[in-house]
């Protein structure tokens, strides 16, 4: 008995796709449509420990931006600041700025250290609300806001919708940065403005304090003046571990940590800025106590090294983990 087997052209093309396939010469696999690419992706929380405290570095959010050189290493020339970009595999005509915010719960309170741009800044950046939210915890739980410095990046947040964003928090302050910005004219520019719409409605829930004074058992301020008048750093110690919250201390970890020397356009003292950070990023290098940075690349968390005249920027792996 004879049996008529009839193909199809699409059969016929399947079969000998496959006996191509059996000599190596073609995928035996269907080819699937192309799958549309998903985008970057930052997870907008990083979590370790600083003895028995929970460490939370929220990503407020990220920019891209051009011409650096306007903003960092103004007092050296451009083929000096082009080799230091080279020598660590970074562009000289562009950069990207990270904003982070600190969450930091000690086992009583939950503190925050500053507050990102808030509601003007997104999508880009004022995102720290979400980031809070990622971390498990949410505003009305924060215990405490510290204001490390007056710049709208640091108190965008503190408002939303014309309400306190953290309505059981007690805020906490340097005096002499309050004072500073508080004895200006609300209208004489962009900081004192943003100051008298998110700073002034809290005053009576500050506390202000100066160099040494206690934020919470094992946080304390130490003045890191140059940036502004006023800025402040803070120690965290609990359990024989330490670990500094450096604010604006060096907004780039080439361009200004890498150099201190090299002037920054939104250190309002340039001077005192570049000895501040000499001496205090002397210290976290022969100390060998870790830093986050607030404008640090995501997870903002790293380590200061010697090298020649200035220092490197070591990000922490898993140290902070074990």
């Amino acid at each position: 008995m004879d049996v008529k087997v009839e193909l199809s052209r699409r059969a016929a093309l399947l079969g000998a796709g496959g006996a191509l396939a059996g000599a190596g010469l073609v995928s035996a696999s269907p080819v699937l449509a192309a799958t549309e690419k998903q985008g970057a992706m930052t997870a907008p929380v990083a979590r370790y420990a600083v003895g028995g405290f929970e460490v939370n570095t929220l990503l407020d959010g990220a920019v891209t931006v051009g011409e650096p050189q306007k903003t960092f290493g103004m007092n050296v020339d451009a083929d000096t600041f082009a080799a230091a970009s080279a020598d660590n595999f970074i562009p000289a005509d562009t950069f990207k700025a990270f904003f982070t915010p600190t969450l930091v719960n000690t086992g009583k309170e939950l503190v925050l250290f500053d507050t990102g741009v808030g509601e003007g800044g997104r999508p880009a950046r004022g995102n720290m609300r979400a980031a809070l939210e990622s971390a498990g915890y949410t505003p009305e739980q924060v215990d405490v806001v510290v204001i490390t410095h007056m710049h709208p990046d640091h108190i965008g947040g503190l408002m939303e919708g014309g309400a306190p964003a953290f309505p059981n928090a007690r805020y906490v302050i340097a005096q002499k940065e309050y004072d500073f910005w508080a004895g200006m004219d609300p209208e004489a520019n962009g900081v004192t403005k943003l100051m008298a719409k998110n700073v002034r409605p809290l005053a009576e829930k500050m506390t202000f304090l100066g160099d040494g004074g206690s934020v919470v058992s094992g946080i304390t301020a130490m003045a890191a003046n140059g940036h502004t008048p006023g800025h402040t750093v803070y120690m965290l110690e609990d359990g024989g571990k330490q670990l500094l919250l450096a604010a604006d201390l060096a907004n780039h970890y080439v361009w200004s940590l890498a150099h201190p020397g090299w002037e920054v356009r939104f250190d309002m003292d340039k001077e005192a800025a570049a000895a501040t950070r000499k001496t205090v990023l002397g210290m976290l290098a022969s100390e060998k106590v870790p830093f986050v940075g607030y404008h640090m690349p995501f997870p903002a968390v790293g380590y200061v090294a010697t090298q020649g005249d200035g220092f490197r920027y070591v990000p922490a792996s898993y140290q902070l983990s074990l």
